[in-house]
């Protein structure tokens, strides 16, 4: 039988340490929530799963860092897991780089597509890059159909700072958060595709219209929405608003949540202007003294940091006080964060459900799928697992 817990939300244990820089985000007050969540394990055995994409027929992919893509029978407890042949022999899996993020394209019943993100090394050169695949029709196999729908997203050998996660706009088009592959001079260099967050016509891998660099004559330029990111682990859309926020790694303080506005800087610049050697990592997340206009983080954890990851939207009445919730999964810290959203979209509170907090390790990725229910990987690297979330109201 799968293991199920009912545990009442409880506060989250947040250090709120002053913060290093004058643009540190202070943390959100942390505030009790009424209810139960019930967790269940759908399947088990996997390999740092990274992503999962939901599919119309009920089935679900997983991608896994070290170079596997599966595939569950369903969201339910004891779902089997099948082994999607697919070629995947030029994934550089290295450090934190190897096959990460997914997106289910919306045509999918019509086309069978879907794209993932991945570290890549092979005669064209290494690099970080979005391939579109097509899944057969008995969900055995994948063959590429667009390699690369966009190439050229920098890779650091180590795949150091290698984040890569995907998710779709309401409007369609594909958001891409990167890591700075530790850098100096990237996240601030709007001719590198690296510390951004981009977005991505996913037909044709070129700029969606009304991206705010279009005017620039660098093709990977016109690519971007936002710059002077760290790392970006996790993207969200708001499913009422549109609006998306990311999640961003610190160095040894201030992870980030972002509330994402285009064309931002968001002031991570450990190249100091240029005249630094190396990677400071001594700069604040977000530099208003260097950027003034740096837009800034809507939540920051202050020291020290949690490692966020994947995070995503609760939403339907089936969550209670909890619909509208934007969840955030946390690696080193072990646990979930679930944060209530004020009007002005800034963070009003904060909680860490107990049934979450250091019962399964290191979480990834967090999706909201078709049935409303909230899917969470771990990432412990032994018999690694799909989690089912559910609200007891």
């Amino acid at each position: 039988m799968p293991r199920r817990w009912f545990v009442p939300l409880l506060p989250a244990l947040l250090v709120a340490a002053a913060c290093a820089g004058p643009a540190a985000a202070p943390t959100a007050p942390v505030a009790a929530t009424s209810g139960d969540l019930a967790v269940e394990v759908v399947a088990t055995g996997f390999d740092h799963p990274w992503d999962v994409g939901f599919l119309p027929d009920g089935r679900v992919l997983v991608t896994e860092r070290s170079a596997r893509l599966s595939l569950l029978s369903g969201t339910g407890p004891g779902a089997r897991v099948t082994p999607v042949a697919a070629d995947l022999s030029d994934v550089q899996v290295r450090g934190e780089g190897g096959l990460m993020g997914l997106v289910v394209h919306p045509d999918f019943v019509q086309s069978r597509r879907f794209t993932t993100c991945q570290t890549h090394n092979g005669p064209d050169g290494d690099d970080v890059r979005l391939v579109t695949w097509e899944l057969s029709g008995d969900g055995t196999s994948a063959r590429r159909v667009v390699d690369p729908l966009v190439g050229g997203l920098p890779l650091n050998p180590s795949g150091r700072h290698s984040g890569c996660r995907l998710t779709l706009a309401t409007d369609g088009a594909l958001l891409v958060g990167t890591g700075d592959t530790a850098r100096a001079g990237h996240p601030q260099d709007l001719t590198s595709l690296g510390g951004k967050i981009l977005r991505i016509d996913l037909a044709t891998g070129g700029p969606a219209p009304g991206n705010p660099f279009l005017d620039r004559p660098d093709p990977r330029t016109r690519l971007i929405l936002s710059y002077g990111h760290r790392n970006v682990q996790g993207l969200a859309v708001h499913p009422v608003t549109g609006q998306a926020y990311s999640a961003e790694h610190g160095p040894t303080v201030d992870d980030e949540v972002n509330r994402v506005v285009a064309g931002a800087n968001h002031g991570w610049d450990p190249s100091r202007g240029g005249t630094r050697g190396g990677y400071d990592e001594s700069v604040p997340m977000t530099d208003t003294e260097r950027f003034p206009d740096a837009q800034a983080a809507v939540w920051s954890s202050g020291r020290p940091t949690l490692a966020i990851s994947g995070l995503t939207f609760l939403s339907g009445p089936q969550w209670g006080d909890l619909d509208g919730a934007l969840v955030v999964c946390a690696l080193k810290a072990q646990q979930l964060l679930v944060m209530r959203l004020a009007p002005d979209g800034s963070v009003a509170s904060v909680v860490s459900p107990q049934a979450l907090d250091g019962e399964f390790g290191r979480l990834r990725a967090a999706r909201q799928g078709p049935d409303g229910a909230l899917y969470v990987t771990t990432d412990n690297g032994d018999d690694d697992q799909v989690l089912r979330v559910t609200r007891q109201v």
